[in-house]
């Protein structure tokens, strides 16, 4: 049983991804399938269920390369400059996907599907936490200067990453993106590094 939800949700999730969740029908589902509306619904609640864990699928491919390349970093600002070159490649990944999953949720599911937005919202806050937590432990080393802001800038930083990220998958540009990045690191280099 667990095989097959598997590979359902590895057929579907880009489908919710590029569609979203009103926007994924039952037929889009049994043709990515192969499968029937019963054999679907047989590993799945409904759905939501489905949808939610999509994203869950979704989220954890797209971030699980950032953590990696982040944790490779041996210094704060290491870490922080992992993050801007993860982000330089993500237009090109995020796009064969259908897009960013964190923004692409966040924007479907806000009026119309709490659960899923309420998942996207707390993805989106455990990425600026973690940011924020790269600042503040680069200032118990002294690597990142004291009067920074932590919460502030890890905010500024996410904002501005995913403000990339609505431009560049408007206008299919991923200049949008490395621009933002070169300002990050910019940032880094100069606000943030004591």
């Amino acid at each position: 049983m667990e095989k097959t939800a598997d590979f359902i949700l590895e057929k579907v999730a880009p489908l919710f991804n590029r569609q979203g969740y009103v926007g994924t029908t039952l037929r889009d589902l049994t043709e990515a399938t192969k499968m029937t509306k019963g054999a679907i619904y047989c590993n799945f609640e409904n759905k939501e269920d489905l949808a939610i864990k999509a994203f869950k699928l979704n989220f954890k491919k797209a971030i699980e390369p950032l953590e990696a390349a982040i944790s490779k970093g041996e210094t704060s600002l290491a870490k922080l400059r992992a993050l801007t070159d993860y982000y330089r490649n993500y237009y090109d990944f995020a796009s064969g996907r259908g897009g960013c999953p964190v923004l692409n949720v966040t924007i479907d599911a806000q009026h119309i599907n709490s659960k899923l937005f309420e998942l996207a919202k707390q993805k989106s806050e455990r990425l600026v936490l973690g940011i924020e937590m790269i600042i503040r432990n680069g200032q118990k080393v002294n690597e990142i200067k004291e009067d920074i802001k932590p919460k502030v800038y890890a905010q500024n930083i996410y904002s501005m990453i995913e403000g990339s990220l609505f431009l560049a998958f408007t206008f299919k540009k991923d200049t949008y993106v490395l621009n933002i990045l070169d300002h990050v690191d910019h940032l880094i280099e100069n606000d943030l590094k004591k």
